[in-house]
């Protein structure tokens, strides 16, 4: 028997956030693709693995997928499409012509077992399909979600507390939450792919795309740890989880702070908005800048950065790239957090200084204050902006210029540090 594996990492993770496709952050020393990849090219029943990669990173993939050992699984790389069913396309048509079992992993399911990946393939074999999941813990309700009044918009998902009511009670012994591995019989996958084509609507997973093709799915018995990682959120967890399996006999590391500075400056013109923590504040004058030149934002995109030891806000945000032209620097700052969130780090607090001869800021403090503290996910709280002139020194002084210094304090967000 011949059994090909396909790692579906050709999306973007657009609710993941970050300025990286979610499979290439890191969980402990390792990314999250190279763990799912390395669960299945361990795996001894795996005689190819086939990796789906969002077509950007094709001519560079990630390292841990290039210069693998002459007695490794072979490792072949192909370019995702528009849909998770058009990666695993590309992907299945890419697979070794003896290939009898085709099992399909998500790459951000970076804890799968080596139990489970044989059970899976154990019940393809003898089913033809077959999917790991797991029962239902809690008592599942149907919901009933109220008549939006532009019925074109409208969509469950969008539909917030108060539109939603309960229509039934379902038995949750009958309720299976899905993950992956998914495996199947070549030519089952090869119909459930074509009636995939076929269909306009999108499929969530392959399984779904069988039943669709009148095969009988089994289901194999998952596992709690399997988890996947879809928001930062899950980070913690699954930071937690690595930390017990791979901490194992070691002490753990003392939850410490991590301090970062910031610091910037513009000169100040005629015929610019004068934007300060997100909040435009009337006056003759703004600074020059590429974006919207917000020192507030800027000195403490650079603190967040600085205290995850992730460069600087020019690495990131180029001046030279024209996606940045005008930006809102609240935008920056929110992008800035979320890079912090998913390297494990979240804001305890932060601190700015505006260096400004004119005008007082004092009447827009409060209003900045809950700007950038929205823009980070912080209580506001815990967000400090103050105003200080240069007393008539230099062009901060004598009105030309102005500065922001910030401060901010990161931790780690794992649960399990002390």
């Amino acid at each position: 028997m011949f059994v090909t594996a396909i790692i579906a990492a050709g999306g973007r993770g657009r609710r993941f956030g970050g300025t990286q496709p979610k499979q290439l952050v890191s969980i402990g020393a390792r990314t999250i693709l190279e763990r799912s990849v390395a669960a299945f090219a361990e795996h001894p029943s795996i005689d190819e693995l086939i990796v789906a990669l969002p077509a950007e990173l094709m001519a560079d993939p990630p390292a841990p997928l290039r210069g693998r050992p002459a007695d490794a699984v072979p490792l072949r790389l192909v370019a995702g499409g528009a849909r998770r069913q058009d990666s695993v396309a590309n992907a299945f048509h890419a697979a070794d012509d003896r290939a009898s079992i085709i099992v399909i992993h998500d790459a951000a399911r970076p804890f799968v077992s080596a139990d489970l990946i044989t059970r899976t393939i154990d019940a393809a074999r003898e089913h033809g399909a077959a999917l790991a999941a797991l029962q239902a813990r809690d008592t599942v309700k149907r919901a009933d979600v109220a008549a939006s009044k532009d019925p074109a918009r409208h969509r469950a998902a969008e539909a917030s507390a108060d539109d939603v009511f309960v229509r039934e009670t379902l038995p949750r012994e009958t309720i299976y939450l899905a993950q992956t591995p998914q495996a199947f019989r070549r030519s089952v996958l090869a119909e459930a792919l074509a009636a995939g084509a076929r269909a306009e609507a999108d499929a969530t997973d392959e399984a779904a795309l069988a039943e669709r093709a009148g095969h009988r799915v089994r289901l194999v018995e998952g596992e709690v740890t399997n988890i996947k990682i879809t928001t930062p959120d899950d980070l913690a967890t699954a930071e937690a989880i690595v930390a017990r399996r791979e901490g194992a006999g070691r002490a753990a590391p003392p939850r410490t702070g991590r301090a970062g500075s910031g610091y910037d400056l513009h000169r100040l013109v005629a015929g610019r908005p004068l934007v300060l923590g997100g909040v435009t504040i009337p006056w003759d004058r703004g600074a020059l800048g590429h974006s919207d030149a917000d020192v507030v934002c800027h000195a403490l995109t650079d603190a967040i950065l600085g205290a995850a030891c992730l460069g600087d806000i020019g690495r990131h945000f180029p001046d030279a790239d024209p996606r940045w032209k005008d930006a809102s620097s609240l935008d920056l700052l929110g992008r800035a957090a979320a890079l912090a969130a998913a390297a494990g780090l979240e804001i305890g607090n932060v601190d700015v200084t505006v260096i400004l001869e004119a005008p007082k800021i004092a009447p827009h403090v409060e209003a900045m204050r809950k700007a950038v503290a929205a823009a980070i996910g912080l209580d506001v709280s815990r967000v400090s902006i103050k105003g200080k002139t240069n007393e008539g020194i230099d062009a901060i002084g004598r009105g030309e210029a102005i500065a922001a210094h910030a401060v901010a304090l990161l931790r780690s967000n794992l649960k399990s540090d002390i």
